[in-house]
């Protein structure tokens, strides 16, 4: 009888989504961090814009871009991500090779947040209410609350995994079978990517702040 094949580190993640990943996380940090300084305006407005045309870029790479980016791989029903949750400590755990349920819950809310921050940010800077800026501040908190839960998250299936997934987040690479790899890891997008929003930041230098 032949033995069952061994998990091996195999290629999960693209280029273009880990830099997306960093990049997000990068911009929101920094916005965060400038909300409160009126001489870093610009800075946190920067930051903003770029966040919204990460989140653009990873619209369409979910439809596009290799098997474990794409939203078709993840998204799931509220029934699975509860069934899934009430599993998570059971022998019955799984554990997908790309996001698992609750990462995928974790993604979706970050990237409405961010269409919302930047909405009401644009919204407020653009002669808006006060009451602008306060959904703006709470829909920030709220993500910053989204962010937190997912770290928690990510620190706890490296544990139940014994893998470190933050890890594979920078170097694209899980445990998992051979023929479950993805073939390439497209860094030419991942370098217009990251060039578009340095040459983004590079422009704004360049243009005065708004009143």
């Amino acid at each position: 009888m032949p033995l069952a094949p061994s998990k091996v580190k195999i290629l999960v993640w693209d280029a273009p989504t880990r830099v997306f990943h960093w990049l997000l996380a990068l911009c929101f940090a920094g916005a965060y961090l400038t909300a409160d300084f009126d001489r870093l305006l610009g800075v946190h407005l920067t930051l903003g814009y770029t966040m919204l045309g990460l989140v653009a870029f990873r619209l369409a790479w979910g439809l596009i871009g290799t098997r474990y980016a794409r939203f078709a791989n993840f998204l799931r029903s509220p029934k699975e991500v509860a069934r899934y949750a009430g599993h998570l400590l059971s022998s019955k755990a799984e554990h997908p090779v790309g996001h698992n349920p609750l990462g995928s819950v974790s993604i979706v809310l970050m990237l409405l947040s961010t269409l919302f921050i930047v909405l009401s940010g644009w919204l407020y800077v653009s002669g808006g209410p006060k009451l602008i800026k306060e959904f703006h501040e709470g829909t920030a908190a709220f993500m910053l609350a989204v962010v937190a839960v997912h770290v928690a998250g990510v620190l706890f299936a490296s544990l139940m995994e014994r893998q470190n997934l933050a890890r594979s987040m920078l170097n694209g690479y899980k445990l998992g079978y051979a023929e479950q790899a993805i073939r390439w890891t497209w860094w030419p997008v991942a370098t217009m990517l990251l060039a578009g929003a340095v040459a983004f930041w590079w422009l704004q230098w360049q243009s005065p702040l708004p009143a």
